[in-house]
């Protein structure tokens, strides 16, 4: 069992393991695990629950309201509070919470890649760059800068898209009742 330093919004807590543990300590002195595999450990639970609880959103939040209005499960939607409430407590403001809400705190790739496994996000990257023909000279930094702009149709494309599925389906039982008259 370990007892956590308190805190404004949970105080204390105990928290215990079940029958499988291996609890190794982290320190900064170099005794324990190395960072690799301090890495590969966090990286393999990190995508394990992500993978169970839907990973959040892909835009981040700008302010509590906004938790609401993403299209996640009721739980995605508590832990997303959670991190936002934690965010705003002096104690927690290293960990930049409420910037990091929509990936449930997580400020890395959400899915890893290892060379032991599977490959790299370098030589995905290298893949893709030689695919569309550019330059593939190591140490080469590329920067993007992308934002989220919405999903779904715009209000007029949506009464479109309502009118030709309508259009659709009155086609497609006319179908069906022709088929259906004998001759």
């Amino acid at each position: 069992m370990v007892r956590t330093p308190y805190s404004l919004a949970v105080g204390e807590l105990d928290l215990r393991w079940g029958v499988q543990i291996d609890a190794r300590p982290l320190r900064v002195d170099g005794v324990g695990p190395d960072d690799d595999a301090v890495a590969a450990y966090v990286a393999k639970y990190v995508t394990k629950g992500a993978q169970e609880a839907g990973a959040g959103t892909d835009h981040r939040l700008t302010a509590w309201e906004d938790i609401h209005a993403v299209p996640v499960t009721d739980h995605m939607r508590a832990l997303m509070r959670t991190c936002w409430r934690l965010g705003g407590l002096p104690e927690h403001a290293p960990l930049n919470l409420r910037a990091w809400a929509h990936t449930l705190g997580y400020r890395g790739h959400i899915l890893t890649k290892s060379r032991a496994y599977s490959t790299t996000y370098a030589a995905l990257r290298a893949d893709r760059a030689e695919h569309v023909g550019l330059d593939t000279t190591p140490g080469t930094a590329t920067d993007g800068h992308w934002r989220y702009v919405g999903s779904g149709h715009t209000p007029g494309a949506a009464l479109l898209a309502a009118v030709v599925a309508e259009d659709i389906a009155t086609n497609r039982e006319i179908a069906r009742e022709e088929r259906e008259v004998p001759r």
